[in-house]
């Protein structure tokens, strides 16, 4: 795993970055998108893992104990926030090539986020149309609306993140409270 892994706590919000260049501007947003998500839910820090797959390279077509370590992650994660840039109109081939290790339901009882950095405001419609059917396939639940924003918004995300916490936060918080003090309400 490339950042941070997620401490043993009850509740976890994992940042998936399908950006193929390193320290993208795209990983700086869903970092600080899923730092502030932690906050926002009442985490502790260590809830919050990164896993940059630009640090993988080839290793997401070949496999090998980091990225089954990251498939972990991902597949235990309580939210978790998946992003790529907007690549010909779609989804990034290295997050898809990661998310193809997954085997059908890998993600149930994971809550995913749709996060997607367009270049145009029609690409914005890339986070429904294409990554949450892809999520939804594997298994995940996509309760709140995607985090689509434009290239433009990189410089400052503050305003953003935060009007998208306020209205999305608490349906993720409901997903995330005991339901008889032992489990998550997400069916693991």
């Amino acid at each position: 795993m490339t950042s941070s892994p997620v401490a043993d706590t009850a509740a976890s919000v994992v940042a998936l970055v399908g950006n193929p260049r390193r320290n993208s501007r795209t990983r700086e947003l869903t970092e600080y998108l899923a730092s502030r998500l932690v906050d926002s839910l009442g985490l502790p820090a260590a809830a919050l893992g990164v896993i940059d797959l630009a640090e993988f390279g080839g290793a997401v077509l070949d496999g090998g104990p980091a990225v089954d370590e990251a498939l972990t992650t991902v597949t235990s994660a309580s939210v978790l926030a998946v992003a790529t840039p907007v690549y010909k109109a779609s989804y990034t081939g290295l997050l898809k090539s990661f998310l193809d290790r997954l085997g059908g339901g890998a993600l149930s009882g994971v809550a995913a986020v749709p996060v997607t950095v367009a270049g145009a405001p029609i690409h914005r419609l890339v986070a429904d149309v294409h990554l949450r059917p892809l999520l939804v396939e594997l298994g995940a639940s996509t309760p709140t609306r995607a985090f689509a924003v434009e290239e433009g918004v990189l410089a400052d995300p503050a305003s953003v993140v935060e009007e998208w916490l306020r209205t999305e936060a608490p349906t993720l918080a409901k997903l995330l409270r005991p339901s008889d003090g032992a489990e998550l309400a997400v069916a693991r």
